[in-house]
């Protein structure tokens, strides 16, 4: 298990009797180094305590202390994004894209691909980002969503024309920039909105989007995105789940199944597929677990329905489900996206389970961009304007 800084996390809750069968499948996850004796979130030069990352993509995460904020489903808009993590508080509102958060630790929850087109400048903004919270001692992870792996697989079914057209921009510009990744996918949130302008200037010379395009587009979506491209590489640097002190974070939703499995476990599998053929294995399969089917990590909506479809009964069941998950890894509660949630931002099961995908894309709902604000384990949401935000909820864990 890779670990970076010094070791540190906050306790975890004891297991009851009912669910110690649960707790032994994951105690081989949950390392000792992952356990502190003092309840100080500072060093002692007053300072918070530095952020501990174990796993490799990041898997479990202490950062005492710090105020976290999670920001659910983007979809290609770029415009809802910026405004999102300006409301979380992270960006500034001037254009310029710089970290505003100091030591904050920023989440977000998947599915930044599809249904828009500015899906490479949004991953591009907070690689970028990332960089930045680093040098003030926060932090910006990822997750990945079902759309996320869809793509890597070859799914292209709900991919925006303009995507495609951003796929070829890219590549274009990765060669203006001599081959060098990094220098390329940083930059360009800086430089997209200019190479759209110039594209569409050019398109008014020529026919309308046609299938020829289209192809075209097809093909360098597929470079960048298959197993072993350069973007499928980048999104495997992140996983499908992270704990953050006591909150889990996924796309879609945790079962005891995957805990059982294993949770760092899920997220090297998925990464290794992503990454595509190795000198170790030539041909990694895609996790069924963590990407397919109803009941996994990035298409589960269990834990986000509602309505009369559900009797007493089963929404107990839910819960059961729920509170064992949380135990067996030692959270107070979960954040999922992936299920637009017209009512905005909200939480269920006395607040365990939260559900922040509001749908804000222009190609789902449109909606106003709402972020989930955890500071000293109470959480809230909160709704933005451009000028103004507002607290729509406070949730106190005791």
């Amino acid at each position: 298990m890779a670990t970076l800084s010094l070791t540190c996390s906050l306790p975890l809750q004891p297991p009851s009797s009912s669910q110690s069968q649960s707790r032994k499948l994951i105690d081989s996850i949950v390392s000792t180094p992952f356990q502190y004796s003092s309840s100080s979130t500072t060093s002692s030069n007053g300072s918070l305590k530095p952020i501990v990352v174990d796993g490799d993509p990041p898997t479990f995460v202490s950062a005492p202390g710090r105020r976290i904020v999670a920001v659910g489903d983007l979809h290609g808009d770029l415009d809802k994004a910026r405004c999102a993590l300006e409301t979380a508080g992270v960006l500034s509102s001037d254009g310029q894209s710089l970290w505003i958060g100091g030591e904050t630790v920023l989440v977000q929850l998947g599915d930044i691909l599809d249904r828009g087109e500015d899906e490479l400048a949004i991953l591009s903004l907070l690689k970028s980002l990332d960089i930045q919270a680093k040098a003030h001692g926060g932090a910006v992870f990822q997750v990945n969503g079902n759309h996320e792996t869809m793509n890597v697989e070859g799914d292209y079914r709900y991919v925006d024309n303009g995507a495609l057209d951003e796929c070829i921009d890219f590549l274009e510009y990765l060669d203006k920039c001599e081959r060098n990744w990094e220098e390329a996918f940083v930059s360009w949130c800086a430089v997209s909105a200019r190479w759209k302008q110039d594209r569409k200037v050019s398109q008014n010379y020529w026919a309308q989007w046609n299938l020829v395009k289209r192809q075209k587009g097809v093909i360098a979506r597929s470079i960048l995105m298959r197993p072993g491209g350069p973007l499928a590489c980048e999104l495997a640097r992140h996983g499908v789940v992270l704990k953050v002190d006591d909150w889990l974070f996924c796309h879609g939703g945790l079962l005891p199944h995957h805990v059982a499995y294993g949770l760092e476990r899920l997220n090297r599998e998925v990464s290794r597929w992503m990454k595509g053929p190795s000198e170790e294995n030539d041909s990694p399969q895609i996790p069924f677990i963590a990407t397919r089917g109803y009941d996994s990590i990035v298409w589960n909506r269990l834990y986000s329905r509602d309505g009369p479809e559900l009797e007493n009964y089963q929404l107990e069941q839910v819960q059961y489900l729920l509170e064992e998950t949380l135990q067996s890894v030692g959270a107070k509660a979960m954040v999922v996206g992936h299920t637009p949630q017209p009512m905005g931002v909200n939480c269920k099961y006395n607040c365990r389970i939260w559900r922040i995908d509001v749908g804000m894309s222009r190609g789902v709902l449109d909606s106003s961009p709402e972020v989930l604000e955890i500071r000293d384990n109470k959480a809230r949401a909160i709704r933005s304007t451009r000028d103004r935000s507002n607290e729509l909820q406070v949730a106190d864990y005791t």
